[in-house]
């Protein structure tokens, strides 16, 4: 057995990504016992407020509450904050603060995430795939980081982290995001199947992600992507978010001993049960 309990450990730049790409797998490993550590670098204090007419004060703090709502729905524990800043988009982009995403080092961002694994030993860590799911520049920082702390990370005692998953997204779902309105090329924003290392059946936690999605509450209003869509649209959309999420391998300290993995934690020292 290893000697850390069974440890998932989750890494994103803003509230509402660890619901869209992963909040089925997250509370599927709960269930299974699993110590789930979700690690958000931001409170996302750049997004942009979705519901007409809303006004708040403190768009950081309110969207840390949104998140703390939405790991209650996923029934994981509350998240575990960088303290860096969002970065924000298009005229919300805050190239002047020094403490946006953007702003700061791989190194810099790095060290934070290298504490964490250093404190909690997770087996398994989970990140954005190399594109960020769309590009966000956020989003690419975490990857990057996550990466490079997974490699860092080899040296501590027991060997590190064993397994690193980007989340993985289809080119056929790629296609189904640009028809709702993405504006992505799905020969460069998504994977080939034979990429996709892990699929993780989701459909018996579709309500906690509706309602982890639900939480965050100032993202998902009336102008948002969600919001804008027809019933027609809405109804594909969790067709392809709600039945499977789909990881990639993006780096092993274990022999894989299957292809696909039948989970996470297929091959896993002292973890092969979660995944019988």
């Amino acid at each position: 057995m290893t000697a850390a309990p069974p440890t998932l450990l989750a890494v994103f730049a803003h509230p509402d990504d660890e619901a869209f790409s992963v909040g089925g797998t997250l509370t599927h490993y709960a269930r299974k016992g699993v110590r789930i550590v979700l690690v958000c670098a931001t409170r996302g204090e750049a997004g942009k407020i979705t519901v007409p007419g809303m006004t708040v004060d403190d768009l950081g703090a309110q969207r840390e509450q949104e998140l703390r709502a939405a790991c209650e729905a996923l029934e994981i524990p509350p998240p575990v904050f960088l303290d860096f800043h969002d970065s924000g988009r298009y005229e919300r982009t805050r190239h002047d603060d020094p403490l946006a995403l953007m702003n700061l080092t791989p190194l810099e961002i790095e060290t934070k995430v290298k504490a964490v694994i250093d404190e909690v030993r997770p087996q398994v860590i989970v990140t954005f795939d190399p594109h960020g799911g769309y590009g966000h520049i956020d989003h690419l920082k975490i990857h990057r980081a996550t990466v490079a702390a997974f490699f860092s990370s080899g040296q501590l005692e027991g060997g590190g982290p064993q397994r690193l998953y980007y989340t993985a997204m289809t080119t056929e779902a790629a296609q189904g995001l640009s028809r709702l309105g993405r504006d992505l090329d799905p020969m460069l924003y998504g994977v080939s199947d034979d990429t996709v290392a892990v699929s993780i059946p989701v459909a018996a936690y579709a309500e906690n992600k509706k309602a982890a999605l639900a939480a965050h509450g100032t993202q998902m209003g009336e102008e948002s992507i969600l919001g804008r869509m027809t019933p027609e649209e809405r109804a594909q959309m969790e067709r392809m978010r709600l039945g499977q999420e789909r990881f990639s391998i993006g780096g092993t300290r274990t022999a894989l001993a299957n292809y696909p993995l039948r989970g996470l934690f297929d091959g896993v020292p002292g973890c092969e049960e979660l995944d019988d």
